[in-house]
């Protein structure tokens, strides 16, 4: 048996967009149902915002999210978490953390760690913190 972690995001307004650049950053399909397509929107102008949305790649990143609705509290990046993403391919690593940069600011630059040959942490333009290292690898 074996288990995965996905991140869910919350968005107010913003999850297709987030899921978009997530899309083009990790590849892979972009998957979203609104309000309106699952007959759930209880505010009509809500009705286009993201009610399940995911992406999924070939590689094996995944990550979900939706727009909270404005009937419940929500205050962006105040629910403090870090989407880790760690990859054997220094050059793999390198290419996702310039693109996620686009935009973000940079917590500490990607570099060498002392528990990772690279490291790097930002908050991208929609307030998510992204970790992002090569993995070592392991003798057994």
């Amino acid at each position: 048996m074996s288990i995965t972690t996905t991140t869910h995001l919350n968005f107010r307004g913003d999850a297709r967009a987030a899921l978009e650049l997530y899309g083009r950053v990790f590849g892979g399909d972009v998957t979203v149902v609104t309000y309106a397509d699952a007959h759930a929107a209880q505010d009509p102008a809500e009705a286009d915002q993201v009610m399940w949305g995911q992406v999924v790649s070939p590689d094996g990143f995944h990550v979900m999210a939706y727009d909270v609705p404005a009937r419940l509290p929500y205050e962006r990046g105040v629910n403090a978490f870090f989407v880790s993403v760690r990859g054997a391919d220094a050059d793999e690593v390198t290419r996702r953390w310039t693109a996620l940069a686009d935009g973000a600011t940079v917590v500490q630059d990607l570099g060498p760690a002392g528990w990772a040959p690279l490291y790097g942490m930002l908050v991208d333009r929609f307030g998510v913190t992204w970790v992002l290292d090569v993995a070592v690898a392991h003798e057994g």
